[in-house]
């Protein structure tokens, strides 16, 4: 039994990213292999401490934000006429029977008011934005490393996404409240579907779930700032949205907890359970994202984990490597390649290709450029081909970073600071003993 464990760990964490699933010629077996390394690179994810830190911080702009963006979709609904549906909605979540909101709706209103002219005219507007901007910003960035993007899109190419994710709620909503309304109160329909009762409230079940899906499969697709291809986003989207319902159903119970406690938190006791789902929501978010990744990177993580043991000189191999590749591309003209072709022509896993591009364009050898797909940006030599020599490039990634950080060295070490400079530039380091410099 022991030795069976011992097999089956040491195929999860090597065999099956040594030889990639792609080789494989049985379908089921190839589909099984795919499942799990997708399990597994999420999980991978989450061991990292990293997300749970991102997680409390979302929590905290999300709660600050939350307010301020139902106030913007609330009136983009008002704009439209159909504030209503948003307010029945609001009636018909978790948040009703735990008596929120209708101090939300109320909170709401004042927050239009002040923000339409109070005391300081055009501040409330202003912080109600900011308020916005800045947790779609945040979630922008935590998605981003995710998919170990570094460089984020532009403002405007930012602010319009986000307006469009604002603008598919109050739209989503009308859609499934109208069909809704079209079930119930439709006699022709009504009449046919009476003799099928169940299928009719399965129905009016079934579209809340698919626009709640549509919102997290847009969010996975929009909000990073790279390409997600919709097959990648849509099985989290879908994932998550049935999670958020369960989640939502969940809260009625947790409402009936928290009411018995309000001996302990009395007026308050409603705010626990706005904080958890809030927090629960966030995680659902980050959830999502690392599962998309997942699935659209699976296939280019062969030897993921070897990648922890691989030494300097063979990353140094794989850098220039690739720089070849950019400089030969480069000279003939042809169409540069992005991270994700070069780590797909080559089997290469695409966090390795990225980290070592991104080193070569931190030290100015290669520079990125808009491709045909344009959230994917490709690469291509940042200066004269003729001069990039590999000791000029490895020069440039050993020295790139600080260096004169520390403040109080002893005088030796100075002294032996300037003495491995001299030796560096010299090239002498084959006849010189470390006991010696």
């Amino acid at each position: 039994m022991k030795q069976r464990f011992q097999h089956f760990r040491e195929f999860v964490q090597y065999d099956l990213w040594r030889h990639p699933h792609v080789k494989t010629q049985d379908p089921k077996k190839r589909l099984w292999y795919r499942v799990l390394q997708t399990v597994i690179l999420v999980a991978r994810g989450f061991k990292n401490q990293a997300l749970v830190v991102r997680a409390n911080s979302l929590s905290f702009a999300l709660l600050f934000a939350f307010i301020p963006m139902l106030a913007l979709i609330y009136a983009i609904a008002r704009g439209f006429g159909f504030e209503e549906m948003v307010s029945e909605q609001l009636a018909g979540s978790f948040l009703a029977e735990a008596n929120v909101a209708p101090v939300l709706l109320e909170w709401v209103e004042r927050y239009l008011e002040t923000a339409r002219g109070g005391l300081f005219v055009g501040i409330g507007l202003v912080v109600l934005i900011w308020a916005v901007y800045a947790f779609f910003n945040m979630l922008e960035n935590s998605f981003n490393c995710i998919w170990n993007v570094k460089k984020t899109r532009s403002f405007a190419r930012r602010m319009t996404n986000y307006v469009m994710t604002l603008l598919l709620v109050p739209i989503l909503v009308v859609v499934t409240s109208g069909i809704s309304i079209f079930l119930n109160s439709t006699e022709i329909l009504a009449s046919v579907l009476s003799a099928i009762e169940p299928l009719r409230k399965f129905m009016l079940r079934f579209i809340p779930f698919v626009a709640t899906s549509a919102v997290f499969t847009w969010i996975f697709t929009a909000i990073p700032s790279t390409q997600v291809k919709f097959s990648s986003a849509i099985i989290p989207g879908v994932l998550m949205g049935f999670l958020y319902q369960v989640v939502q159903a969940l809260s009625m119970f947790l409402v009936v907890l928290f009411t018995r406690m309000s001996i302990v938190y009395g007026a308050f006791s409603a705010v626990p359970l706005v904080l958890i789902w809030l927090h629960i929501t966030c995680w659902l978010l980050l959830i999502g994202a690392e599962l998309a990744f997942a699935i659209q990177n699976n296939e280019l993580f062969a030897y993921e984990r070897d990648l922890e043991t691989i030494s300097r000189r063979y990353k140094d191999y794989v850098m220039l490597y690739l720089l070849s590749v950019i400089i030969r591309r480069f000279e003939q003209g042809e169409q540069p390649e992005t991270a994700h072709e070069m780590a797909t022509v080559n089997q290469l896993p695409i966090r390795l290709v990225q980290q070592l591009l991104s080193r070569l364009e931190e030290t100015n050898i290669v520079r990125r450029v808009l491709s045909e797909q344009e959230e994917d940006p490709a690469f291509v030599p940042a200066m004269d081909t003729h001069q990039i020599t590999v000791e000029k490039v490895l020069g440039r990634v050993a020295a790139h970073g600080t260096e004169a950080f520390l403040q109080h060295t002893p005088p030796e070490m100075q002294a032996f600071w300037q003495r491995y400079l001299q030796m560096e530039a010299s090239n002498a380091s084959d006849d010189i003993r470390v006991s010696d410099l």
